[in-house]
This record gives C-alpha cells, sequence and structure tokens, in this order.
C-alpha cells in the first residue's frame, strides 16, 4: 500500500484529468463529426431527402447503444489488461475503413427499402469505427474512476467535456470545415484524428491499470437500479432525442436538407449535457422547470400547426430555442437521477436506448403509422406526461407565470394568424381555468390539457378532409381541392395543380410554376421545342408538364419517390400523365443514378425540376451531376433548371458551373399574374447549353437575360458550401 501512495505521488496533480479529459474530448469530436461528414458522402447516391439524416441518427444512435453495451460488458467481466487489449484491436480493425467512402460498387435499389438500404450503407462505410468511437465515452469513464484521481468517485464530470467535443465538432463542420474544404480533405484530417486517438486510449488505460488503483468492488456502496429507475431513465432520455428529430425534420422539410441545418438541434441537444452534466450547475432545478414548461407550451403550439404548416425562418428560431429549454431540463433531470460510479454504464447503457427508440419512432414506427408529421406532437405529450413524475411537478405559480409568458412571446413575434391567436387564446383561457379548479392534482391537469391542446390545434388547423394524405421515406404528400383546383402537396409547399374542370378535359392546362405564361412552358412551346424530338423530365411531381409533349417527342421521366409516380398516373387524381403522356416511361430511383447508369439515351431538352419543399438539390447542383447531364445531352441540347426558392439563390451555383464548363447560361424571373389567373404564379427559370445556337429562339427572347458567375468556388461532390446562397 506504501508502495502504491509512493507511485501515485510521482504523478502531477493534474496529469490524469488532463489525459482522461484529451481522450474523451477527442473521442468525441470525432464522433460526432463523423456524422454530417458521412451523411454528406452518402447523400448522392441516396438523394436529399430530409429522412435522409433521421435514418442516419437512427443507425448512430443504435450503433451508440452497441457501444455502450460492449463498455458495460467489457468493464464488468474483463481486466483491465485485456480491456485495452480488445479495445486497439477493434481500433487497429477501424483502420481499414478509412478513409471514409461509399463503396464503389454500392448502387441505389428503388424497389427496396430506401431506409433500409441507408442503414446497411452506413453500417459498411462507418459502422465500426463509430461503434469504437461510442464506446469510449463510458468505458473512459469507467478506467477514469479506477485511477484515484480528482472527483474519481463521481467521474460525470467527463461527460461535459465529452459533449463539449462534440459540440465543437458539429459547429466546426458546417461553419469551418464544410465553407473551406472539400469531403475528402475532412476525411483524412477525421483520419488523422483517428489514429491520434490511439496513443492516447493507450495512454488512458495504462494509467487506469497501475498498482496505485482503486478497484470498483471496493468502491460500491449503492445498490443496482430498479427496474423502474431505469424505465424512468429510458423515458426522460427518449423526450429530448425523439424532439430533436422531430424539430430537424420539420426544418429540413421547408429550410433544406443539410448539415448545417441537421446539426443545429443536435449541437443545441449537445450543449444542453455540456451546461447540466456538470457538478456546477448552469441554474436551479426550479428555473430550468420554468424553462420546460415555457418550452413545451411553444412546442405544442408549433407542433399542433396553429404557426401554419410552413415553418418561416422567425418560427423555426422560436422552436429551435423551446426545443433547447425542454432537453436542458430533461437532461438535467437525467442528471439529477444519475447513480454512483459503479452503475455508471448501467445508466448509459439505459439512457442510450432511451435515446435510441426516440430515433427509431421518428425513423421507422411514425413514418409506418402516420401519413403525416405527428412525432412532434406526440413527443409533446410525452414530455407533458412527464410532468406528472414527483421530482418534475411545477409549482402553480410556475405554471401560471409559464403560461403568461408562452402567450406573450407568441403574441409578440406576430407568429400567429388572428384566427390562430382567438384559438390558442381560448385554449389557454380553458387551460388556466383546468389548473384553478384542480388545486391538488395541477400538474394532472396540465398534462391532460396539454395533450388536448395539440388535438385542438390539428382540428382546427387541418379542418376539412384531403382527397388524399400519405407518407413515404421522401416526405409527406397530400392532395386538397381550393379555389376551383385540386392541388398536391409534398412537405409544406405546392408542387402542382391541376383546375377541377380540367378533370374530364382532354387535354388539361398545366397550372401554377407550369402555367402557359411561365418561363417553363416557354421553353417546352418554343421553336427549339418543335424542332426537339427527345425530352427528359427529373422530377415528375404531378405530370403537368407531360401536356406540353407534342406526337412526334419521346419523352422520359424521372422519379425517385415510387409514391409520388402513384398519384401522378392515377387518373382519379390528377390527368396529365394519363391523358397527354400515357406511354411515357417513368424511371425510378435518384435521377442522377439512374441516368448514369442508362447508355445510348440522349435528350433534346432536359429539364432538373426535382426540389423537394426548399431544400437545395445540392447532389443535382454539382459538376458530377453536369457531367452526367451533359452526357446525356445532345450537342445542340438545352437544360432547364426549375430553382423556384424561398430561402436559396441556386442560381449563383448554376452561374459558375456554367462559366467552368463553358456553358451559355439565361435566366428567367417571372412574377406571375395571379390577379387575372389565380394558377399564373411567379417563378424562376436557368436555361442552359454548349453554344448560344442551341439555346434556338430563348436565346433572342428579351425575357431570358444572361447568367454571370458571382465568381465563387464551383460546387462538386466533395464541397459545396449551402451558406454563400442563402438569399439576402
Amino acid at each position: 500500500m506504501v508502495e502504491a501512495k509512493t507511485h501515485l505521488a510521482t504523478k502531477p496533480r493534474w496529469l490524469t484529468p488532463v489525459l482522461f479529459s484529451t481522450t474523451i474530448f477527442l473521442s468525441a469530436s470525432l464522433l460526432f463529426f463523423v456524422q454530417p461528414l458521412f451523411t454528406k458522402i452518402v447523400l448522392p447516391h441516396v438523394g436529399g431527402a430530409p429522412a435522409v439524416w433521421t435514418t442516419a441518427m437512427l443507425f448512430f444512435q443504435t450503433v451508440l447503444i452497441g457501444g455502450y453495451l460492449y463498455a458495460h460488458l467489457i468493464t464488468r467481466y474483463l481486466s483491465v489488461r485485456a480491456q485495452i487489449a480488445l479495445h486497439l484491436t477493434l481500433w487497429a480493425l477501424a483502420l481499414f475503413f478509412l478513409p471514409l467512402a461509399v463503396s464503389a460498387g454500392w448502387s441505389y435499389d428503388a424497389e427496396q427499402s430506401t431506409a433500409g438500404q441507408t442503414l446497411l450503407l452506413f453500417a459498411a462505410g462507418v459502422g465500426l469505427p463509430f461503434a469504437v468511437l461510442s464506446a469510449n465515452a463510458p468505458l473512459i469513464q469507467t478506467w477514469y474512476a479506477r485511477t484515484g484521481g480528482y472527483s474519481a468517485d463521481d467521474p460525470y464530470f467527463l461527460y461535459g467535456a465529452s459533449n463539449l467535443g462534440s459540440l465543437i465538432a458539429l459547429l466546426g463542420f458546417p461553419l469551418v470545415a464544410e465553407p473551406l474544404f472539400g469531403a475528402t480533405q475532412i476525411g483524412w484530417g477525421w483520419t488523422v484524428g483517428f489514429w491520434a486517438l490511439g496513443a492516447l486510449l493507450l495512454a488512458s488505460g495504462l494509467m487506469a491499470r497501475g498498482r496505485h488503483v482503486r478497484t470498483v468492488a471496493q468502491t460500491q456502496t449503492q445498490s443496482a437500479p430498479s427496474l423502474k429507475t431505469r424505465l424512468l431513465w429510458a423515458l426522460i432520455a427518449f423526450v429530448p432525442s425523439s424532439m430533436m428529430l422531430a424539430v430537424t425534420t420539420k426544418l429540413t422539410t421547408d429550410i433544406g436538407s443539410v448539415p448545417l441545418i441537421w446539426v443545429i438541434p443536435l449541437a443545441l441537444f449537445l450543449l444542453t449535457f455540456v451546461m447540466v452534466f456538470t457538478n456546477r450547475p448552469v441554474a436551479s432545478m426550479a428555473t430550468l422547470r420554468l424553462g420546460y414548461l415555457i418550452g413545451l407550451g411553444v412546442l405544442a403550439v408549433v407542433f399542433s400547426n396553429l404557426l401554419g404548416i410552413h415553418v418561416s425562418v422567425w418560427s423555426a428560431v422560436l422552436t429551435v430555442v423551446a426545443f433547447f429549454l425542454t432537453a436542458l431540463y430533461a437532461h438535467a433531470l437525467l442528471y439529477s437521477e444519475r447513480p454512483s460510479a459503479e452503475h455508471l454504464t448501467t445508466f448509459y447503457v439505459t439512457m442510450s436506448v432511451g435515446g435510441a427508440f426516440g430515433g427509431f419512432f421518428n425513423s421507422i414506427i411514425a413514418p409506418s403509422l402516420f401519413n403525416e408529421l405527428h412525432e412532434g406532437a406526440i413527443t409533446v405529450a410525452v414530455a407533458a406526461i412527464l410532468l406528472l413524475i414527483r421530482a418534475v411537478r411545477p409549482s402553480r405559480t410556475a405554471l401560471f407565470g409559464a403560461l403568461a409568458l408562452v402567450v406573450v412571446i407568441l403574441a409578440k413575434t406576430t407568429l400567429i394568424s388572428t384566427f390562430g391567436i382567438f384559438v390558442f387564446g381560448a385554449i389557454a383561457i380553458v387551460l388556466f381555468l383546468a389548473v384553478a379548479t384542480t388545486i391538488r392534482h395541477t400538474e394532472h391537469a396540465l398534462a391532460w390539457v396539454i395533450v388536448g391542446f395539440l388535438v385542438a390545434g390539428q382540428v382546427f388547423v387541418n379542418h376539412g378532409t384531403p382527397l388524399l394524405r400519405d407518407r413515404s421515406f421522401f416526405g409527406t404528400h397530400k392532395i386538397v381541392e381550393q379555389d376551383g383546383l385540386r392541388i398536391y402537396g409534398n412537405g409544406t409547399t405546392t408542387h402542382g395543380a391541376q383546375r377541377i374542370v380540367d378533370l374530364t378535359a382532354d387535354r388539361p392546362e398545366p397550372q401554377l410554376y407550369y402555367h402557359r405564361n411561365g418561363p417553363m412552358a416557354q421553353v417546352l412551346t418554343s421553336a427549339k421545342a418543335d424542332a426537339s424530338g427527345t425530352v427528359g423530365i427529373v422530377g415528375l411531381g404531378i405530370g403537368a408538364l407531360a401536356c406540353y409533349g407534342q406526337p412526334h417527342q419521346d419523352w422520359h421521366f424521372y422519379e425517385i419517390d415510387a409514391l409520388v409516380s402513384d398519384i401522378a398516373h392515377d387518373p382519379s387524381h390528377f390527368t396529365f400523365m394519363s391523358r397527354c403522356a400515357p406511354d411515357a416511361p417513368t424511371h425510378l430511383g435518384d435521377a442522377r443514378m439512374v441516368l448514369a447508369e442508362q447508355d445510348g439515351l440522349s435528350f433534346d431538352i432536359l429539364v432538373i425540376d426535382a426540389y423537394s419543399s426548399d431544400s437545395v438539390p445540392v447532389h443535382l447542383t454539382t459538376v458530377e451531376a453536369f457531367e452526367i447531364y451533359l452526357e446525356h445531352l445532345n450537342d445542340d441540347g438545352v437544360l432547364v433548371f426549375h430553382i423556384s426558392n424561398r430561402y436559396y439563390d441556386i442560381s449563383r451555383p448554376l452561374g459558375r458551373l456554367a462559366e467552368t464548363l463553358g456553358l451559355e447560361a439565361r435566366i428567367q424571373d417571372y412574377t406571375g399574374n395571379t390577379a387575372a389567373d389565380p394558377g399564373d404564379v411567379g417563378s424562376r427559370v436557368v436555361v442552359l447549353s454548349r453554344h448560344s445556337e442551341g439555346l434556338g429562339d430563348l436565346n433572342a427572347d428579351p425575357r431570358w437575360t444572361p447568367l454571370a458567375s458571382d465568381g465563387g468556388r464551383v460546387w462538386t461532390d466533395d464541397f459545396a458550401n449551402v451558406l454563400e446562397v442563402l438569399n439576402r
């Protein structure tokens, strides 16, 4: 014993916590940096749907369970020496997966489950490296508990360092790495970090196995957690995990399926761990509980759709802040319920199971059960049920104060329509009365009224019965009738419409973006089009463009979502395809991948109209994508890009691509004329050709103006900076 104390004394007191903090910080940085990195690598292969990120999160959370379970088992049944040997062996095997890439022989199969293929793609590409990294947080904390170092009996502070590394990595990817470097460069940097981690793991393990260490058995003072306690941990962990994904889906559907939008909710999710997994909490539990109540109130309004189904910039900010307040308290509650160090791995395994179930619910269960995005509302209801737990129950003062603040916040930000304010105010009054009359069971009333509030919002806002409401991996789909139009919506954006009186017409008139006065119609009814024999349409929609086809033309459609194809070809919904192009083939799958595999097919006109809601189809707007388009475009052919968008100026990367590839480019901003015809809406379209003569009569049309490059960096599969094309 004297020898052990002498051995311990020879080491600087600061060395142990610094070494372990550095190791867990680097491990967490690599863990969360690889998530947006590999998802960015995968996107060109499976498309840019918001569900790609949700499915990726399910994969990462599932592997995290495996990593935590592995750490739990080896720390229980193996000596530290054996733990080091096994873990470093797995680390060495993971090196064979580097640098990260998609297998050259992999291809997307439109007939198979997209979610299943995405999960397998992640497993084959990053599975083992991620599994090794995921085990490090509980493993390193358990090793530290054996060192006798500072706070070794309560090593949860290291989890704060872990999540700080995760947070920096997540923000660093979209804000620093992605704008400055390509995916290949970033991947090599990540590989160097993974090599360095091996050395730090070895040093940490050796420090944990010295003769001076305390064993877990010597520190056991607490009985094993009960099943009830573990279920509580899992339930609490489920709420912020599921809420994060619900908020992410809502944002990516409208704003874009890009790393920045993915990582903001996840970064805030991790920041809450940093703020509360510490011996110095940022605020009292009473204060955090008040924030939780405010966050729940705002999220109840958001997911009941009283703000409208479309997410504006300000409502997006409000939603993210409300999520942050909710997650902050949930994770603070988890920390307050933590066990002693000997049950640390059990705690993390259970917590990861709850978090992974949140991912499973949002990625697999909800899309199978619901035809709209109801998972956010359901998670808010579950979060409200947590108020029934004794430790969470708010005081009546906090409850009334939170409700008043919610009303003020929503009113001040003017995010609710007059009708919405009326509805919300009426429900809030009922809520106040219900709480006031249940003095002894305030929390019961609040939980049930929040649930009722969510249901009421759906009834008031989603009044009426859509002709169709369905959901696929690539988004939600709805058909409604309004103002004499049958309208198809994908996500929160209208993607096509047909006049009801035209449902029986021999040749229905295209509406909205495809109206006869608009630029898309100008291209397809031009003299250039009259002389064209083969036309390709990437993005089927409801098939409105088909009715600009001519008898001598051969049309081909490309659509990634089989459900969209079913809708377009069903004459009980829309009749564009059945009346105007009944024999035209529709090629299912990501158009870029399908075109790359097609030989001998060349187009005179190739239309790229594959934007989902207002996201940016980055993988369709790169040099590599253009090379595929040009391979299938005749020498005097025309590329047509429909780039109408609320948030992004897609003309900027297109202008750069045109300059780089030596293409002639023209753009038209059409304002529309809805006063004369509700179906004549504005749109933005770019046309490109190898030379000005290829544009035909469009070249001399004054409505089409030259599109010049802004001098920025051209987009490639390796590099694309979406932030720089935000509308200013």
